[in-house]
């Protein structure tokens, strides 16, 4: 899901001379497709126009920072100074802020329960100007929170200690699950596309995803999902984004080239029944693989300097969904996914991108620096 675990992942997208090229593996022709920057600008202008909704699992990313003071004399642990603490949007949360900031209209439809993280999601996703009309309520629920102890000063890099996972125990309740489906019903007409970002905290039920299914067909809206456990469960999507240890381990073959890459994605892509499979890579960009079409290779954006890769998947899907919903080629979808993925490492923590941003990028074939000017 997402960036891949296990490998040092990098930036993601195109390397030099920005967004003019990638490249797609023929061993007859080696041909090369194109996209120039006028045609990605021109695809961004249109996000404000698209209407996306999200569906999945509401998570609460919690950070709390302290100075390191002195080693424990109960065991061998660092004591750190508590200095502040910080919640931000993640999980389907998070890819509903990306949708959000990059100009599209948003949706997000899940469940938390009715305890104190539930009601900081809302004050968090009304804080962004995201609208809570899809969030249900279920009492006795724990809302899902990720919390990450951060070691640093304020002038130092604050590095991950530990973090602790608060989750529910199962899926939601029967009348949990009617209400999700009637919010699907109320507020998803309309919209251009439906991201499923699954967590594995069982808020896209089977029946849930069949309604999604179902709207999808009605309306012809496209439908791409994340999903970090389950992904051959949600077959018959318009696109799925896995990183590349899960198709390795779902296909059970070792991708060690481009040959096995395209191989294995070929397989996924046909057992998914999927029309695209957008394949992230780490170190090595991304994959697009098309049911008419073979792979596309688009290596990666941006320097190898990476602040944290946490969210990164979020970013990345919310950025090819809108495109696609814009109307842009597949393959310039996963190009602006790719600079989006690229600029969002760079960032501390759960974080988000804007048009703004992609702009820029576009403009100086790289990523700005936090903090620096371009």
């Amino acid at each position: 899901m997402g960036i891949p675990s296990g490998r040092v992942p990098r930036p993601a997208g195109l390397r030099g001379r920005g967004p003019a090229r990638c490249r797609r593996p023929d061993p007859r022709s080696g041909r090369r497709v194109t996209s120039d920057r006028a045609r990605l600008r021109e695809a961004i202008t249109r996000f404000p126009s698209k209407s996306v909704v999200v569906v999945g699992d509401l998570i609460v990313d919690e950070y709390l920072y302290g100075k390191p003071a002195r080693i424990s004399r109960e065991a061998p642990v660092l004591i750190l100074r508590f200095t502040e603490r910080e919640a931000r949007l993640g999980g389907a949360a998070n890819a509903s802020h990306n949708v959000h900031t990059l100009g599209a209209r948003v949706v997000p439809i899940g469940v938390v329960g009715s305890d104190a993280a539930g009601e900081e999601m809302f004050a968090l996703l009304r804080a962004a100007g995201i609208p809570t009309d899809g969030v249900a309520r279920e009492p006795g629920r724990p809302t899902p929170i990720k919390t990450r102890i951060m070691a640093g000063g304020y002038r130092s890099t604050r590095q991950q200690v530990v973090r602790v996972d608060r989750e529910p125990p199962a899926g939601p309740e029967p009348a949990t699950e009617d209400a999700l489906c009637a919010r699907l019903a109320a507020l998803a007409h309309g919209a251009d596309a439906i991201i499923v970002s699954d967590y594995g905290y069982g808020a896209v039920t089977p029946r849930l995803y069949h309604e999604v299914q179902a709207l999808a067909r009605q309306t012809g809206a496209i439908v791409t999902v994340d999903s970090r456990y389950e992904l051959p469960r949600f077959r018959g999507a318009t696109a799925a984004t896995p990183n590349e240890p899960e198709v390795e381990s779902l296909t059970g073959m070792a991708v060690d080239d481009e040959l096995t890459l395209e191989k294995a994605s070929r397989q996924l892509l046909d057992r998914l029944e999927t029309r695209y499979l957008l394949v992230t890579r780490g170190s090595r960009g991304l994959a697009l693989m098309e049911r008419e079409g073979g792979a596309t290779l688009i290596p990666v954006f941006g320097s190898d300097e990476i602040a944290d890769v946490t969210g990164a998947g979020d970013t990345v899907i919310s950025a090819f969904t809108v495109a696609l919903a814009g109307s842009a080629r597949p393959v310039e979808a996963a190009q602006l996914a790719n600079i989006a993925g690229g600029i969002v490492v760079m960032k501390r923590g759960t974080a988000t991108v804007d048009r703004r941003e992609l702009l820029e990028a576009l403009a100086h074939g790289r990523p700005r620096r936090p903090g620096h000017d371009a």
